[in-house]
């Protein structure tokens, strides 16, 4: 099987098991989750260097919006993802910012929010391994995105996860940029090839 069949045959199963899991149970998972990436080296200093990018939930993804509202409380500077196929732009983002389509079913800014450059981005999964391999819907929006931010400067990459998403290992290919960190309910876990 080939590393495109074997991620279609996961992406199957780990949707469902995340869509298996009830709202209260994901609400509060949120909840923990947002604690728990508080303890990360990366999100737990005072000072952050530059926005962090998180991400409007859709479907039954872990809620960002805690720990954004953490960071922010912080004084953190946020930013969400539009798409601007084939790849993500990220525009600033303030509590009670009016949102708008952006593309993949989500909200964002508004066409006419500053364009930034994370240096840390929050991202959805369907599955993570703890060798970093993360696995999205297909599009390969965050692969590429995750490419230019490093081509400009250290960019870190953090998975936020149910605890049910872990798998053994994602099949990756070429182009999959591994994740820095993957924050669950649970625990954080860092790669052992890229310590936190």
């Amino acid at each position: 099987m080939s590393a495109a069949d074997g991620k279609a045959a996961l992406r199957r199963a780990c949707l469902a098991r995340r869509d298996a899991l009830l709202p209260a149970v994901r609400a509060a998972a949120a909840q923990a989750i947002a604690a728990n990436a508080l303890l990360l080296p990366h999100l737990g200093q005072a000072a952050l260097e530059g926005p962090v990018a998180g991400y409007w939930p859709i479907r039954s993804e872990v809620d960002p919006r805690p720990l954004m509202v953490a960071l922010a409380s912080r004084g953190a500077a946020l930013c969400l993802p539009v798409v601007a196929a084939p790849t993500l732009r990220f525009r600033a983002y303030g509590a009670g910012d009016p949102l708008h389509d952006a593309g993949f079913g989500t909200r964002g800014p508004s066409p006419e929010a500053l364009d930034v450059s994370p240096r840390i981005l929050l991202v959805p999964c369907l599955a993570f391994d703890r060798r970093g391999g993360r696995l999205g819907y297909g599009a390969g929006h965050y692969d590429r995105a995750l490419a230019r931010l490093a081509a400009e400067g250290p960019v870190v990459a953090i998975a936020l996860a149910f605890a049910t998403q872990e798998v053994e290992q994602v099949p990756t290919e070429a182009h999959d940029r591994p994740l820095d960190a993957i924050v669950t309910e649970r625990e954080w876990v860092s790669p052992p090839a890229r310590p936190v």
